[in-house]
């Protein structure tokens, strides 16, 4: 609709994990340089988490398109799996079997063991051949505890001098709470390198829009810098939501047929999205039991002889240094 009247090739705004829309902020360039460090030194375990929307895919599979030819790759998108599904899913990935084979062949009624020791032979064939094999699971706070401790036993898949198999798991924040519960520490003593991915600050939301707007070839559609302030400011830095807005607001733009994206228009998409700018932390006080009723008085007191003589400001670092 909008792509030929703004001149771009696709939507520059759709939510499929693309590796070319990659925007490398900070956050994002240091987790994507620990990931290719972590291969080349085949450091085992790597743990990386994001909030929802946050790129944790895109960076997956942007990932995997710099791989050089010795390093095969898996990669699970699919966490909801039996341990023995994920071994034949990792199986496939690394071109060792075929979906027919696991339908008629042998490993069709293979056991765990049986399908651990066909992975372990294939990995000891790269050896020699000075190759790699790198696994990648997506959504992996939704990993059973029992699909995590074959993975960890996946990971004692190893010689003398080097780990066999390196293992990423990708997933949302509380993946990390997840590995640190008693019954996982073994497999949490393993991780060698944990990250986790930021949102976007207000400078790099506008970077990422320019980004993805010059990727998809448009050049006859800009955003305001207020309507680009706002846009950060109801996304919360979040990706995924940075481009649902911009997505409602070039579909706005294009029925008004203008050519700048304003706030108003910012406003006007993100309505149907049910978005509203998140409230300033400066304000989080108002939502903390007091220390007791002494601070209580005290802070009634100064509130009221601050907005006496305007000195508001001082309350707000006040209660800020109580309940910090």
């Amino acid at each position: 609709m909008y792509e030929h009247y703004y001149g771009f090739s696709e939507k520059p705004f759709s939510l499929t994990p693309d590796p070319k829309y990659l925007y490398r902020s900070q956050s994002h360039a240091n987790a994507f340089e620990l990931l290719q460090y972590a291969i080349r030194r085949r450091e085992g375990f790597v743990v990386i988490t994001g909030d929802i929307g946050t790129g944790k895919t895109t960076l997956c599979r942007a990932l995997l398109e710099q791989i050089d030819r010795t390093t095969f790759t898996a990669l699970v998108l699919n966490p909801f799996l039996s341990e023995e599904d994920l071994l034949k899913r990792i199986l496939i990935d690394f071109a060792v079997v075929t979906r027919e084979d696991l339908k008629t062949g042998r490993l069709a009624s293979a056991t765990t063991q049986e399908l651990v020791d066909t992975l372990y032979d294939f990995l000891l064939g790269l050896v020699p051949q000075n190759a790699s094999a790198v696994l990648i699971i997506d959504e992996a706070q939704h990993l059973p505890h029992a699909v995590l401790e074959q993975i960890r036993i996946l990971s004692n898949l190893e010689t003398d001098k080097e780990k066999l198999l390196q293992i990423i798991l990708v997933g949302q924040l509380n993946l990390q709470s997840l590995l640190r519960s008693p019954e996982l520490r073994q497999l949490d003593q393993r991780v060698s390198i944990r990250y986790a991915l930021e949102p976007l600050d207000e400078d790099a939301a506008a970077a990422y829009v320019a980004h993805r707007l010059a990727i998809a070839g448009g050049s006859a559609v800009t955003f305001s810098g207020r309507a680009l302030a706002l846009v950060h400011a109801l996304s919360g830095g979040i990706p995924r939501l940075i481009n649902l807005i911009c997505d409602r607001a070039l579909v706005a733009g294009y029925s008004l047929r203008t050519s700048r994206i304003t706030p108003e228009i910012v406003r006007h998409a993100a309505e149907g999205l049910e978005l509203a700018p998140r409230r300033s932390r400066r304000l989080d006080w108002l939502k903390r039991p007091f220390a007791s009723p002494i601070t209580t008085v005290a802070a009634v007191v100064l509130l009221a002889s601050a907005f006496a003589v305007g000195a508001t400001t001082v309350v707000y670092q006040w209660f800020e240094g109580v309940h910090r």
